[in-house]
């Protein structure tokens, strides 16, 4: 009995926990400020705030030169009282009050901004070493998170660029590399805008500019690419001779048919030469004359198969 009431009582506590909001962007050292303020400020805490209150007032109306702070319309202010996180929303755009002595603020610049990727030394999945650069743009999107969870996010942000460039484009082949930019583009992005959001970053875009390949290697490709180009031309070539001999048969076989068409021709022929300026006489033949004689050479060489060929001694 005593076991089925500790499982009812584990169940209602580990409901009581799921149910519980939780904020996905936790602050280091919240939870332990929150705990402290809820058990009441410890009495230096409130002496130095009395202190520097009096001092406001006594010095009232220079003090405002230090009490009134001005942030820009890009701009926010994280706002720390004895070292404590004053609030959880950063103040601004506009005007805002600190007490001086005590409060000290840091502004963050909400702004896109964007920076190069050195380019990096990579090996890829099919053994090829490259080169390759690219350009990130990122933008705080929570300035407290980018001040209290990381010393600096920007420079963060271009260490963890260059790690995952060399892991991404590392686990794809060369022709990944070269044709499908924007894919790994997009990878390389998601990947980074997931490792830098505990960090109030946002990665909006990832951009490769260049993928550089060794010398020999570009050699090697050249010739590749050259020797396929001949071998098509060569292919193309052959074709276009194979076309052309079925042509002239087809040609000479309709003038075959037709002798008048030999005669058309060989007219045609005569009035492409008579176009160009030159000094070529011509001087045109009857085609029946040279029927003729090609019939009386026919039978002169058939008459002589009967003489005998001298022999030779």
């Amino acid at each position: 009995m005593s076991a089925e009431l500790e499982d009812m009582a584990a169940r209602e506590e580990y409901q009581q926990v799921k149910e519980k909001p939780q904020t996905s962007h936790p602050i280091h050292g919240w939870d332990d400020q929150e705990e402290s303020a809820g058990c009441g400020s410890s009495l230096c805490t409130v002496v130095l705030i009395v202190v520097s209150v009096f001092l406001v007032l006594i010095f009232f109306p220079f003090s405002l030169i230090m009490l009134i702070k001005v942030v820009p319309e890009y701009e926010r202010a994280v706002i720390f009282r004895l070292g404590r996180l004053m609030d959880r929303e950063a103040k601004g755009p506009g005007t805002f009050f600190i007490l001086p002595c005590i409060d000290r603020y840091q502004t963050v610049d909400l702004r896109t901004k964007s920076f190069d990727v050195p380019p990096q030394n990579i090996l890829t999945k099919d053994s090829v070493t490259i080169l390759v650069d690219a350009v990130v743009y990122y933008k705080i999107f929570d300035p407290v998170i980018s001040i209290t969870n990381i010393r600096d996010a920007g420079w963060g942000t271009r260490l963890l660029a260059q790690t995952l460039l060399r892991n991404v484009l590392g686990s794809h082949s060369l022709g990944d590399a070269m044709t499908n930019r924007d894919l790994l583009a997009n990878q390389l992005q998601q990947s980074l805008d997931e490792a830098t959001d505990p960090w109030g970053v946002k990665v909006e875009r990832v951009e490769i500019k260049d993928v550089r390949l060794p010398q020999n290697l570009q050699r090697a490709m050249a010739a590749e690419a050259e020797a396929t180009r001949e071998a098509k031309a060569k292919v193309i070539a052959a074709t276009g001779e194979m076309s052309a001999a079925r042509a002239l048969k087809e040609a000479a076989e309709v003038i075959a048919n037709s002798p008048t068409a030999l005669q058309l021709r060989y007219l045609q022929t005569l009035n492409v030469i008579a176009a160009e300026k030159g000094s070529t006489i011509l001087f045109p033949i009857p085609m029946d004359m040279l029927g003729g004689m090609s019939a009386w050479g026919a039978g002169l060489g058939g008459g002589g198969q009967g003489l005998e060929q001298p022999s030779v001694i």
